[in-house]
Parts: C-alpha cells; structure tokens; sequence
C-alpha cells in the first residue's frame, strides 16, 4: 500500500449533551404501571435538575463521535519511545473480566480468596524467574511508584545497616522519575555522564561512588535504547562500596528471556507489568509496578506478603523490617490478572521471541530512517532508537514540526525531545506488536515528511492541518486550556 493512511474523513463536531437537549425527548420507552405516583422533593424535580432530553441515537451518537476523536493502540501504531504502547491481546481481558476474579471481595478472608492468592503467589514467583531475584511484591500500583517501593527499600536497607547514606548516583540517561523518587527518599541525586557512545563507564561511576552514597540506579537498557555493556563491573565497584544497585526494569521487553538482572549484580528492580506484560498502559487503565529483590533485601519489602504455607495461600502481614505499605489492600489485582494470563499464554519461549522482535523492529527502523534523520548514536539498538532534527535544521524543521505532521499522515508522534541527552530527539519504540507493513507506512511517512521539509516547510510549519483539532498556541492552551469539543 503506497498511499497514506491518514485522512480528513468525517470528523463530527459534537456539543455538550446538554446543548443537544431537546424538551420531552427521551431515549426509552417506560410502560404504563399500575404503581402510584409520588411526588419528589422540590430539589429534585426535572425543573430543578438540569437533566439533558435525548433519544437514543443522540445518546449513542455522541459517545461513539467523542470515541472517535481519541487514539490508541487499538487504533493504530502508537511509536512512544520510552513508554512501550503496544497492542494489548484481548485474551487478557476477557480473563480478568470473569465474574470469578473481577468480583472477588478483597475482605472475604484468606479461606474464601484461595484462587486470587495463589494467581497473586504465582505470578511474584514467575517475575522472581524471569529476572533472577528472589522474592517479589505485587504492590506498587505503578513503574514510579515501584521506583519510590525499591528506593524506600534501599534506604532501610542502609538504615538498618546503623549509617544512612545521603547521595544516589543517577546516569543522564536514566528515566525522568528516577531523581524524584530519590529525593522522596532523602537522596540527593548525583548525575553521570554516559560516554561518547551512550553507555556509562565504570570509571564515571567509580569517580562518584564513596561511603556516603548509598548506590545507583541504572536503567538498562537505557534510555537511548542501548544495553549498558559494564553493567556487571559498575555492579561490582558499588558493592565494594556497601552501596546497591537499583535497576530501572521499564524497558524489560528488551532483554527477557536472554538477561536476568539478578545475575548481573542489581539488587533491586521494578518491572512495568502495564508495558512489558501486556495491561493497558496510560489512559487505558491502572498500571501495576510489581519489585523484585534479592534474598537480602526480601525483609524490607513492602507488606502484606502473600506466602504459601504447606498447600495454603496465606496473607504476612507480620515484617519487622518491612518498609509497610505501599497501596490498599495488594495492588491493582485486575492489571495482576492480565500480566498472569500474559506470561501462561506466551510461554517462556514466547517471552523470548517478544525481546527479539522488539529489538529486530527497532533496529530495523534505525537503519531505515537513518538516511533521513540524523542519528546521534550510530550502534545497534534495543527496544528504541533515538533519532534528532539535525538534518532538518537547514529547512528550520524542527522534531515538534516533523511529529506534528504525522499525525496528518496517520500516526502518533513518537515521544519528542527526550531523552534530554540528545538535542531535539526524536524516540522512536515500535515494540514486538507491529507487523513490517505497518512500520514500513510508519517509514514512508517519516521519509515523506523529510522530503517536504527539503521541498514545501511550510505545510510543516503549519501542521497538523487536517485533524479536527489543528496547530495549538501550546503556551496559550497550557494557561487558558479550554475542555470542552
């Protein structure tokens, strides 16, 4: 297919349900009853509330229009580097929407909550496997809250120890969130500089690391989308410092199946079951940021624990040590739900394939599009690939101008301007989902808009032209935003 996917279309506008208000419509049809009348208070009569009057096709029109100004990954590529937006198997839903499991109280007592305990119980013991830790909290509700989970850990760890550090070491390629949940811990973030080829250096860190720093937290692969090659050697030198390494697990679909970080010396991690394993992601739903530690560090986590006692699932709530807790009740069970039907469908084969693909999908996009966009670091890839507007800047096409314009041709922007290491970056993650048809339109596209840049800027300039919402005032629309269609 040669052409385009994206088009003007229908776009509807669609009112407020109040500005399509029409006295005495109704959307449904009340036979007569034979029960008396009874007269409300003067509060709630229909004079008194404004309660919009459809019909029925005014009710199922408005929503489906609304419905059709949104994108997602139901839609179409959603190429956000750095957050794995991938299309998530609908199989995972229909299992956590049984009746079942989606209306399981979580007060009716470990007796009568068997199953949940056990899929809970099974899936700590599955992400322990896969990343070669020893135990597991399902908790956090996210991939920053397991951040602050696994920080929080560390500092008792230290406190424990009888001297609390105050430093933490933190590369400029780590994730955004990194530094925060540092600093909610007491942390002052200490940053390092990776080298000329994207990778920290055990001698950047070594410069760093003394006794008053309690460890580093690494994202790996990091944020360029490269693997950090010394990673055991950085390891090492911070051990030898009595401080820990935190490991930043977002980007695991890169590497599961082939690199357990347990093995490699980090001793706390997050996963982002809400990327790696399938749940929605964003708007999509709640996410679920599941720690994982070694043996050491397994009396600081978090508590209730879930435990198997001879043949029966029971709750710890009893953990001295224990960091306490981090959410109500045991996490997002709904999200833990689907990340379990993830893992039991793909298999550990399965889990495999989806590093390889991921990674096989990237590189082929950095090698494709690195004729047209300029490529800061020229090495093979993980998950992402980080591209800049470098070669466009002859043109005054800057990355915002080129992301705005795709969005005429049919796809999402991938994420623009970060990470902040590279000048007007340009991430781009198709993970394992997409099809080579569909990257190939994403190529055509992006090598379209780099041809227009060259021959006609000013369509750039002016872009998004034919969506329902064109080319924003951003300064005005961050102080006066206006909410409504």
């Amino acid at each position: 297919m040669n052409s385009q996917i994206g088009t003007s279309g229908l776009i509807f506008n669609e009112p407020q349900l109040w500005d399509k208000s029409i006295p005495g419509r109704c959307g449904i049809s009340i036979p007569s009853n034979d029960v008396a009348k009874i007269e409300l208070s003067k509060e709630l009569t229909r004079e008194n509330v404004e309660f919009p009057e459809l019909s029925e096709p005014d009710v199922v029109r408005h929503y489906t229009r609304l419905s059709q100004w949104n994108f997602g990954v139901d839609s179409g590529m959603y190429p956000l580097g750095s957050c794995t937006m991938k299309y998530n198997p609908k199989t995972n839903e229909v299992q956590a929407s049984k009746q079942e499991i989606a209306g399981a109280h979580p007060l009716i007592g470990d007796d009568n909550s068997q199953g949940a305990l056990k899929l809970m119980y099974d899936l700590q013991v599955m992400l322990a496997e896969i990343t070669g830790m020893h135990a597991t909290t399902v908790q956090p509700a996210a991939g920053a809250h397991g951040e602050l989970a696994g920080m929080l850990i560390i500092h008792k760890y230290h406190e424990k120890k009888g001297r609390q550090r105050s430093k933490i070491i933190i590369p400029d390629t780590a994730h955004g969130t990194n530094p925060a949940s540092a600093t909610l811990c007491g942390y002052e973030s200490i940053k390092v500089s990776s080298d000329e080829n994207g990778v920290l250096t055990p001698e950047a860190v070594a410069e760093l690391m003394d006794e008053d720093t309690a460890g580093i937290m690494i994202t790996n692969p990091n944020t360029l989308g490269l693997f950090e090659k010394h990673i055991k050697e950085i390891a090492d030198l911070v051990h030898a410092k009595g401080g820990l390494v935190y490991g930043d697990g977002a980007n695991m679909n890169a590497i599961m199946g082939y690199v357990k970080p347990g093995e490699i010396g980090i001793d706390v991690l997050h996963l982002n079951l809400h990327k790696t394993f399938a749940t929605p992601h964003g708007g999509g739903g709640p996410g679920s940021g599941p720690v994982v530690v070694t043996k050491e560090l397994e009396p600081f986590l978090p508590v209730p624990i879930i435990a198997k006692n001879n043949d029966k699932y029971v709750i710890i709530e009893d953990m001295p040590d224990s960091i306490g807790r981090m959410h109500t009740f045991y996490g997002h069970f709904n999200v833990l739900v689907k990340a379990y039907s993830y893992i039991l469908s793909m298999g550990a084969e399965g889990l495999k394939n989806v590093s390889e693909y991921a990674v096989l999908n990237a590189n082929y996009i950095k090698e494709s599009l690195k004729g047209v966009l300029n490529l800061p670091y020229d090495r093979p890839c993980m998950h992402e690939c980080v591209f800049n507007d470098k070669k466009q800047a002859q043109f005054h096409i800057t990355t915002m101008d080129m992301a705005k314009r795709l969005l005429d041709l049919g796809f999402h922007p991938p994420t623009v301007y970060f990470p902040l290491v590279v000048e007007g970056a340009f991430m781009v993650e198709p993970t394992e989902t997409e099809s080579k048809q569909t990257i190939d339109e994403f190529i055509n596209a992006v090598k379209t808009i780099t041809q227009e840049a060259k021959e006609n800027p000013e369509i750039l300039h002016s872009a998004p032209n034919i969506t329902k919402v064109t080319r924003l005032d951003e300064v005005q629309a961050a102080r006066k935003p206006c909410l409504r269609g």
